[in-house]
């Protein structure tokens, strides 16, 4: 992908109508883009673009959804909603109302292109320089500004994300060829955890609150996988597409099985372009080829379910 720099990215007028009369004192992100502006631009980010390409999406824009994305603790998936319908974001990436944003793999794509440009600092050190030049800070010695943190959370919420869908998916297969056999073995605390896709709520920010989670999602599915297993359970469950995936999955995210189950850390899991990336699609494997990387074949490939798990109410 090329780049085509735009030097201004200035807030289109019905965008700042709308947002104003939504926020009359103003929201969190649209006073920060009033207070400091852009904050990054394009030409900070053109080393990292090939000359020659597909148009690529705004780096200003992106960098900046990334750093609203880890303010408020948000999956790519959550970013990548966020862009798309909410007034504030529109007003601080400069958008118009009718915006479609872009799909949540290009955060991925891009924090990719950071790293491998060695560039992973110019988020941080440009929001330094910008809160130094403002009188917000003032220089008081050497401080770490490495991203490997932010970058492993980033990564535990995808796992979280692949695992809770992986689960959720294999329970809406199950409800509907065996709705008894489902309703007689789930416990209530599994309507609740599965009832939604994992996106649409907030996972956990706090490293310990992951973890405990995952262990807890491996558990159910370790305890499904189980059940399935079971002599008094009917043997063709077992042929079942999901629960082919969720082995699969569980095999590569966790080690176990019952009663002690661990979620295995990013140095035991397989290399990517072997690990299933997405339940409803286990195909699909991550890929790259030049400056182009994807979860898919050759174009970008999510495919997802819309069934809910039987007894939620929709």
């Amino acid at each position: 992908m090329t780049l085509q720099i735009q030097v201004v990215y200035l807030v289109p007028e019905e965008t700042a109508r709308v947002a104003h009369a939504a926020f009359p004192r103003g929201s969190t992100f649209m006073r920060m883009r009033d207070a400091l502006g852009m904050i990054y631009d394009d030409q900070t980010f053109a080393a990292l673009y090939p000359v020659q390409g597909q148009p690529a999406y705004s780096p200003f824009r992106l960098a900046l959804t990334l750093v609203m994305q880890f303010a408020e603790h948000l999956s790519d998936l959550q970013a990548a909603d966020a862009v798309r319908s909410r007034i504030d974001w529109k007003y601080a990436l400069g958008l118009d109302l009718t915006d479609p944003g872009f799909d949540a793999s290009v955060l991925s794509e891009f924090r990719t292109r950071l790293v491998t440009g060695s560039a992973e600092q110019l988020l941080l050190d440009t929001l330094l320089t910008l809160f130094r030049d403002q009188g917000f800070l003032k220089a008081r010695g050497k401080q770490r500004t490495d991203s490997t943190h932010v970058l492993a959370v980033v990564r535990d919420l995808n796992r979280l994300e692949l695992v809770g869908e992986t689960m959720r998916h294999a329970l809406n297969s199950l409800a509907v060829v065996a709705p008894e056999w489902l309703t007689a073995l789930a416990p209530v605390v599994w309507y609740d955890r599965y009832a939604e896709r994992c996106e649409e709520y907030r996972l956990p920010d706090a490293d310990a609150q992951r973890q405990k989670l995952a262990v807890e999602i491996g558990t159910d599915g370790f305890l499904l996988l189980q059940a399935i297993d079971d002599v008094a359970a009917p043997i063709w469950l077992r042929e079942v597409p999901a629960v082919g995936v969720l082995q699969q999955v569980w095999a590569q995210q966790f080690i176990g099985p019952l009663p002690r189950v661990r979620w295995r850390t990013p140095q035991e899991t397989p290399q990517r372009g072997s690990m299933i990336a997405s339940p409803y699609d286990p195909e699909a494997r991550y890929g790259i080829k030049r400056d182009t990387e994807w979860v898919g074949y050759k174009v970008q490939c999510d495919s997802f379910s819309r069934n809910q798990f039987a007894g939620t109410g929709g």
